[in-house]
Parts: C-alpha cells; sequence; structure tokens
C-alpha cells in the first residue's frame, strides 16, 4: 500500500489484513513516491493508495517547505498530489499489478468544485454553489445579488476543515465568520480551537487570504439537531452499499471531530429519523457514490436538514475510513467488521471466510 510511516491508517490496514490471513502488507511511503523513487510492484500485486496523512515530510513536498500547520498552499499540495498519483498508475500498469480505487476519481474527491459538480450533475442532492470568487469583495458581491445571507466557504483542494469558514452576514454591514483558522502576522494557521472573527477587516483578511487557492461557495444550509448539538452523518459505502455510520455532533457549525466534534448516538439519529428517513438518507449516500464508480470505497458526508426531512451530501471522501472502533451496520455486508476489513472482504472475496472480527 502507498501510506505513510506512523500514520494510523497503514497499522490498521495492516491488521485488517493479519485478520484476514493475508500477509502483512507492503508500505510504499508517500515521501518515496513524491521524490520520484521507483516504484517496485510485481505481477499480481494489489495495490491501495491511502492518505499521506499528517506526515511533515510529506506535506514539505506536497505543498513545499514551512510549518506543516499553516493554511494554503491547496493548489500546489493538489498539483503535486494528482502528478503522483499518475506515476503509481503508470508503475502498477507497467507492472501488470491490481490498483485499488481509480485515480481520476480520487482527483475528483479532492477537489471540491468538481465533486460537486459531478453529484448536481447526477441530480444527487447537494447545496448550492456560489459563482466563483477571487476576494472577500467579490463574495460579497455575488451574496447580495443572489440574496445569501450564511454561506460555507471552502478551500478546493483542502481537508479536515481546514481553511473551512462559516459566514454569515446582517443587515447595516454586520458579519460573523466561523473557522478554525487563526489569522496571525505570519498569515493562516490551522488550529484546534473554533473562532468567531466578527469585524469585517478581519473577515476580509482571512477570505483574501484563503481566495488565491480557489474557494468553492455554497449555501449554508441549517443542520438537524439532538440533545442541544447540531449534528451530520459520514457514511461509508463499500462496494455501492451504505456499511457504517458514524454521527458527528458539535455546538459550532464544524462537526470534525479533531475540532470538538463528538460522535452521536446513532440510534438516536435513527429513531429520530424514523425508518423510512433512514432508508432515505443511506440512499442519497449510494447516490453520491454512484458518481464514482470506480472507486470501491468513498467516504460520504451527509447533512441532515432540520425537520428531518431532507437531506444534502456535503462532501465526499477518498480517504474516508479512517473510523477506529467503529463496526459495520446490523444485518448488513459488513456487520461487526471494521472499516479496512469490510474493504478486504469486498476487494478479495475468496478471503471472506478468513476474516476475523
Amino acid at each position: 500500500m502507498v501510506g505513510s510511516p506512523g500514520d494510523r491508517r497503514p497499522a490498521l490496514f495492516a491488521r485488517a489484513c493479519r485478520s484476514c490471513g493475508l500477509p502483512e502488507p507492503r508500505l510504499i511511503a508517500w515521501t518515496d513516491v513524491l521524490r520520484g523513487a521507483s516504484i517496485v510492484l510485481d505481477p499480481g500485486d494489489v495495490l491501495r493508495i491511502d492518505s499521506p496523512g499528517e506526515d511533515p515530510a510529506a506535506d514539505a513536498l506536497l505543498r513545499g517547505p514551512g510549518d506543516p500547520s499553516r493554511v494554503g498552499g491547496g493548489g500546489r499540495w493538489y498539483a503535486t498530489f494528482t502528478a503522483a498519483l499518475e506515476r503509481i498508475q503508470d508503475a502498477a500498469a507497467r507492472a501488470g499489478a491490481r490498483l485499488l480505487g481509480d485515480v481520476e476519481e480520487i482527483a475528483v474527491m479532492f477537489d471540491k468544485r468538481r465533486s460537486h459538480a459531478r453529484m448536481a450533475a447526477q441530480d444527487v442532492p447537494v447545496p448550492h454553489a456560489l459563482p466563483p470568487v477571487g476576494s472577500y469583495a467579490e463574495l460579497r458581491a455575488h451574496m447580495d445579488e443572489l440574496g445569501e445571507r450564511r454561506v460555507f466557504l471552502k478551500p478546493a483542494h483542502g481537508s479536515s476543515a481546514s481553511g473551512v469558514v462559516a459566514l454569515q452576514s446582517a443587515p447595516g454591514g454586520r458579519v460573523r465568520a466561523v473557522t478554525s483558522a487563526a489569522l496571525s502576522e505570519g498569515g493562516l494557521f490551522n488550529s484546534l480551537r473554533v473562532r468567531a472573527y466578527e469585524r469585517e477587516r478581519e473577515v476580509a483578511v482571512l477570505v483574501d487570504s484563503l481566495a488565491p487557492d480557489g474557494l468553492h461557495v455554497e449555501r449554508w444550509l441549517p443542520k438537524a439537531s439532538l440533545g442541544g448539538r447540531v449534528f451530520d452523518l459520514r457514511v461509508v459505502i463499500i462496494g455501492g452499499t451504505p456499511t457504517h455510520v458514524v454521527a458527528r455532533t458539535s455546538r459550532s457549525p464544524m462537526t470534525n471531530l479533531h475540532l470538538g466534534g463528538t460522535r452521536g448516538d446513532i440510534a438516536a439519529v435513527r429513531r429520530a429519523l424514523g425508518p423510512d428517513g433512514w432508508r432515505r438518507a443511506l440512499d442519497v449516500c449510494a447516490r453520491a457514490a454512484v458518481c464514482f464508480p470506480r472507486s470501491p470505497m468513498v467516504g460520504v458526508d451527509l447533512l441532515v436538514l432540520q425537520g428531518m426531512k431532507r437531506f444534502a451530501v456535503c462532501e465526499v471522501n477518498a480517504f474516508g475510513d479512517l473510523l477506529p472502533g467503529l463496526t459495520g451496520l446490523p444485518g448488513g455486508p459488513a456487520e461487526g467488521l471494521d472499516t479496512y476489513t469490510a474493504q478486504i472482504r469486498a476487494a478479495l472475496p475468496e478471503t471472506a471466510a478468513a476474516c476475523t472480527t
């Protein structure tokens, strides 16, 4: 597999391989790939591509030298990453190895504008997208023209909520921007604390700092809440079937677990939605995954809107399976299995009988 040493994903995947009676997987480090080292594969090898993770050395090769906690550089990261994906694909083809996943679809999922447009074109419910913007002034002009008062701004090639801003405006020129990005004299930096900026000058600096790398802007849809906390769902789709679901809850607009979000009670969510609502929620996620037919796994972030009647896909994730301790839905094909073991069983059905939880 292609991954980063020290990241949790390779260790979890290796454990899943052992549980299925497979040999210990060989790790090809992202740093080696990004430095141009030869990718040595043998005929019949099965190659899994995983996330570069939070490896500072890989980050420096992807974005260039600098503080790994800085926000920005997504354009360079994306260009370097997609070039590396093509090298991996070429090496697999030359060796006669089998590549799990599709590099073109991974590239689309890492571009929020392209993935949003692909899903919208196939009638998957997604938040309405605003036109591209190059500055705060341009953003406000579009918002005023379209009558939008609440929007989410997302770096086109970002992940883990880096640089994401929940922006709302009000009459009289008042604005409020909620984000985990911390403004400093040295630029923007990721923080584990969600904060709010309410001075328009600071909000303008924030947006203008993010805009050069490309922004995806979409309507801010109000999330449903349970127990006083808003929530959304991360749904893992394996082989076209929803297999694992986690509810992410928060008191802020960002539900990411590393930003103070917590795993919610999925049984309570199911009760609130009712059998028909639960079925429709999973169906929307499955429809999103259909947009990426050559990807054996897609992580779908689903908004459950206020009233519990409507749903919208806010994001799809090529590496959205890092959910330690979560087992598959009862009665489904991955019941009792973690996300990695379930993927091995789906990709290599001959191992199914050997796999253990």
